[in-house]
C-alpha cells in the first residue's frame, strides 16, 4: 500500500530537503483510527540539503523496521529516541488513545524543510497542492477516523481542502490562556481535529492535554 501513496508525490519534490514519513510501512495500511499531521519538517534546508525526499522515501523502504515512528524511535539533536521536544508529547497522547505509534500514519501537509512556518509562506499553497494528492490518497485508502492537525495553520489547510466546517468538539485548556482545540467534520463524515501545536502546548500536563477530546472525537459515530 505504502508504494501506492509513494507514486503520489511529485518528481519535483523529491530532491527538495524534507520528508514525507513520520511512521513506517505498517502505519499506511488497513484501516486507522489516527492520522497526524503537522506543517512540514522543520531545520535547516542549507544544513540538510543532503536530506531531501527522495533519501527519505528509500530510508522507510529499506532501512527502518515496519513498526516504525520518527516520534518513538528516532534521535533527534542527539537526544534519546523519543525524548526531544514534541516526541514525549505526542506519545503521552497516542498511549492515551491505546495506539502504538508505529501503526498510527503520520506526515506533514508540506513535504518540504523550512526553519520557519514564515520561510515559506509565499509558496505554501502551490506547495500544498502538489503534496495534496498523497494526503488525498491517504484519507481514501486508510479511512481515518479522524485527522490530527499541529497548530491552526495545518488545521486551516486541512478544513478547507476538505471542507470540514461544523463544529463537533472542544478542548479549552484549564489554564489562564484559554487556548482551544477543537474538532470539525464535513459533509461526508470526516473529521479534522486543530489541536494547540505541542511545540507549545504541553500535551503532558492535565491543564494542556486533548487527550479526552480527541478520544471522543474517534470513538464518536455523528
Amino acid at each position: 500500500m505504502i508504494e501506492k501513496f509513494i507514486e503520489k508525490i511529485p518528481s519535483s519534490l523529491k530532491d527538495k530537503s524534507g520528508s514525507v514519513f513520520y511512521s513506517g510501512v505498517d502505519a499506511f495500511s488497513g484501516n486507522k483510527d489516527l492520522y497526524i499531521l503537522g506543517l512540514n519538517p522543520g531545520g535547516s534546508p542549507e544544513e540538510q540539503s543532503d536530506e531531501t525526499i527522495k533519501l527519505s522515501i528509500r530510508h522507510i523502504l529499506e532501512n527502518e523496521s515496519k513498526n516504525w515512528s520518527a516520534y518513538r524511535d528516532e534521535s533527534w539533536q542527539g537526544a534519546e529516541p523519543g525524548t526531544w521536544k514534541i516526541q514525549p508529547r505526542v506519545l503521552h497522547l497516542l498511549k492515551n488513545l491505546n495506539l502504538d505509534p508505529g501503526e498510527v500514519p503520520s506526515s506533514n501537509v508540506i513535504f518540504v524543510r523550512s526553519q520557519r512556518e514564515s520561510n515559506i509562506s509565499d509558496e505554501a499553497s502551490d506547495l500544498i497542492e502538489q503534496c495534496w494528492p498523497f494526503h488525498s490518497s491517504v484519507i481514501s485508502e486508510l479511512k481515518p477516523k479522524a485527522i490530527l492537525c499541529f497548530g491552526k495553520t495545518a488545521g486551516q489547510y486541512l478544513k478547507k481542502k476538505l471542507g470540514a466546517n461544523k463544529l463537533i468538539d472542544e478542548f479549552v485548556e484549564t489554564n489562564n490562556r484559554r487556548w482551544k482545540s477543537q474538532a470539525f467534520m464535513n459533509k461526508d463524515g470526516i473529521k479534522v481535529i486543530v489541536a494547540a501545536h505541542p511545540s507549545i502546548a504541553d500535551w503532558t500536563a492535565p491543564d494542556t492535554d486533548p487527550s479526552k477530546m480527541i478520544q471522543r472525537v474517534i470513538a464518536s459515530n455523528t
